[in-house]
């Protein structure tokens, strides 16, 4: 990862329309930038969540989305789900599906989010994840997550994210 890592700018359509390095999405410039998340949910209703590693430039230390990344410049949003499911949990994104996109702004940065989801059986789920991008991470359930919203232990995209999808979740099981 560097901070010279190019990214696409887009529209909220997902159009790109230019592009900017990662430290000039993450400056405050408010760019629009395409990322990836994977929603892992487990056969029992749990989520899988990792604790984001402390060197991260945006959150560190804060439990977050299985896997989540940018859309580098040049690549295609389904190309950075299968990139950075391996890079972050060494596994492919397998039998995964949409589940929504849209935009999410914090005070650093502003992204096209775009949420996928995969259920997997926990007894065969058996991920290798990268300790240079994830300190910890484990299967969480709904009421684990509800005790810790709001207390700065998961990170506000998170939060937010899960409150959009936490209905489609249960729909899915």
């Amino acid at each position: 990862m560097s901070k010279f890592e190019l990214f696409p700018v887009v529209d909220l359509n997902g159009n790109v329309i230019g592009s900017a390095t990662r430290e000039e999405c993450h400056s405050g410039s408010m760019k629009l930038h395409p990322v990836v998340h994977l929603h892992i949910i487990d056969t029992e209703g749990r989520i899988y969540l990792q604790k984001r590693s402390s060197d991260k430039d945006i959150q560190p230390g804060k439990w977050d989305t299985a896997v989540g990344g940018h859309v580098d410049f040049g690549e295609t949003v389904i190309d950075a789900l299968a990139r950075e499911t391996m890079e972050e949990l060494g596994i492919r994104a397998e039998n995964y599906f949409h589940l929504i996109t849209y935009d999410f702004t914090s005070d650093r940065e502003h992204e096209l989010v775009n949420a996928y989801c995969m259920i997997v059986d926990p007894s065969t789920f058996n991920p290798d994840y990268n300790t240079g991008e994830i300190d910890k991470a484990c299967f969480w359930t709904i009421d684990e997550i509800d005790a810790v919203k709001g207390r700065n232990i998961l990170t506000p995209n998170f939060e937010s994210e899960f409150d959009r999808i936490r209905d489609l979740i249960f729909e899915l099981l």
